[in-house]
């Protein structure tokens, strides 16, 4: 995640890293001509911490902060970054450095890829590349795709991506800013798929292969008309995908899945998890072969944010297979829940 604070933080950090400011420069040292730009840095590292010494970057983030290092800047009128203009505190310009905060609406793409800094005495362009915030991944369809078949990744900021599965490169069919198209090369079972761009890379959690429920349920894996549950097509609030499970739950009530039996899951995978909401604060517990009802120790709680819950074998009781997959309702009010994304772990 790329880092912003604030400009007294900053200005704390740079003192620190040796960069000295004066509120009243001697205006017969200050540079006579036209800007010139001799560096650009980061103020912070990964961690939050000040640059000593600074380091020269030639590419940086919307709403992240910089150091522009050289001469002639004390009468500093615009800085442009992408021909989009960045606000600048004047506090924080001497004539040798300025310190600024791309604006977070500078485009990162069909940009001109300069900084330019215009006074009083003329203006500077320097080579600066505006990248696109890393990666965001919010799942693949189907997950249980066949090795050669077309998954969809959906997610944001899909800018010139390559598509890992495991170690292997998958082959890109079509891409868009929020949507990638790729063909699964051999081998791909059990493995995790992930996204890279110039600005980073994220790895979805579920492995292709791994599901029980994406946006239908896979043989032999159903949930019983009677449970009276509704399936809604919503990609904007899915946990994944398109379509989650919405059911209204009377306080100790119940949905659950039809009864089957797999024992190659818990011998093939690690354990299964599942994403969960609810409708203002709930309470339920993963009734799972039939095991735990009404067991208050393996209650947990939700909220409207989608949580990802995941049990190993052991927390399970180390089933022989999977048999029953259920949820009691444990606040004792009428509660609507919201369910997605059943999948068996790999790690």
């Amino acid at each position: 995640m790329k880092k912003f604070i604030s400009y007294f933080k900053i200005l704390a950090l740079v003192l620190l890293a040796g960069i000295q400011f004066s509120c009243n420069d001697d205006d017969d040292n200050l540079y006579a001509g036209a800007p010139e730009i001799d560096m650009v840095s980061a103020s912070v590292d990964e961690n939050g911490q000040a640059l000593n010494p600074l380091v020269s970057t030639n590419m940086g983030y919307a709403n992240n902060t910089y150091i522009i290092k050289g001469r002639g800047f004390a009468s500093l009128k615009h800085i442009y970054f992408n021909d989009h203009e960045s606000y600048f505190n004047p506090n924080l310009v001497t004539d040798n450095t300025i310190i600024v905060t791309v604006d977070i609406n500078t485009p990162y793409v069909n940009g001109n890829n300069k900084l330019k800094l215009v006074t009083n005495t003329g203006s500077v362009e320097y080579n600066f590349i505006i990248a696109p915030p890393a990666p965001i991944f919010r799942g693949f369809q189907p997950v249980n795709a066949a090795d050669g078949e077309t998954i969809t990744i959906k997610g944001n900021y899909f800018v010139d991506p390559t598509v890992k599965v495991g170690d292997m490169d998958a082959q890109i069919i079509s891409y868009t800013l929020t949507e990638i198209k790729v063909k699964l090369p051999a081998g791909s079972q059990d493995k995790k798929v992930t996204v890279t761009t110039l600005s980073g890379n994220n790895t979805w959690g579920t492995a292709v292969g791994t599901a029980i429920y994406d946006d239908a349920f896979y043989a032999p894996w159903d949930m019983e008309s009677w449970n009276n549950h509704e399936y809604v097509t919503d990609p904007d609030n899915a946990f994944q995908g398109d379509v989650f499970i919405k059911k209204q739950i009377d306080g100790w009530g119940n949905i659950q899945s039809n009864w089957n039996s797999d024992a190659n899951a818990v011998t093939k995978y690690t354990g299964i998890k599942f994403a969960v909401r609810s409708d203002g604060p709930g309470k339920l517990i993963f009734v799972f072969n039939s095991q735990f009802w009404g067991d208050a120790s393996k209650a947990f709680t939700t909220s409207d944010d989608w949580v990802e819950v995941k049990y190993k074998w052991s927390d399970l009781g180390n089933p022989a297979a999977v048999q029953f997959l259920g949820f009691q309702e444990f606040s004792g009010a009428q509660t609507t829940y919201y369910f997605d994304n059943f999948t068996y772990t790999t790690d």
